[in-house]
């Protein structure tokens, strides 16, 4: 098993020649939430109901990559990688990552203070679909099937926290 990912500031590498910040040879890019959640607002003007499917989408896409790198480079179990993403998102400011229930057919996390959250303002939805596609990614992985991701709870909608529910597509 390897480090737990609170060491995650003590193992990232930057490597000032070619503008790399990279952790355990993955790379990483630090970027303010505002930064992000303009971005995201954007894309809502833009697309409408269908910007946070592609918002989640491109979550998606990075936290099936962490969970299959981690996996295969580590060779975690399935409840170790859940452990080691929810340390991981933590540990790189996306907020207080909670594991709340992994079964065979979900994985439901919470998240305490998100930035997304916090920086987007009053939301009549949830709008942390960054980590709602990370956390599907991650949902793909360990349960072996096609997920859906829900952000059933989100502290922009009044809520005291941000509640994420995968659950299996059979």
């Amino acid at each position: 098993m390897m480090d737990k990912a609170e060491n995650i500031a003590e193992n990232l590498k930057f490597d000032p020649d070619n503008g790399e910040l990279s952790f355990k040879g993955i790379r990483y890019m630090l970027i303010r939430p505002e930064t992000i959640m303009q971005l995201q607002k954007n894309v809502e003007r833009e697309l409408g109901e269908d910007a946070s499917r592609v918002i989640a989408r491109g979550g998606f896409e990075g936290g099936s990559l962490s969970t299959k790198a981690y996996k295969e480079k580590f060779g975690l179990s399935n409840e170790e990688i859940v452990d080691y993403m929810c340390d991981m998102g933590s540990s790189i400011g996306w907020g207080r990552f909670r594991l709340i229930e992994l079964s065979k057919k979900h994985l439901i996390v919470e998240v305490a203070n998100s930035p997304f959250a916090e920086v987007y303002g009053s939301s009549q939805n949830g709008v942390c679909h960054m980590i709602r596609g990370v956390l599907a990614g991650l949902g793909r992985t360990v349960l072996e099937s096609d997920v859906e991701s829900i952000e059933e709870k989100c502290v922009s909608k009044g809520d005291d926290v941000c509640r994420f529910v995968i659950k299996r597509v059979d």
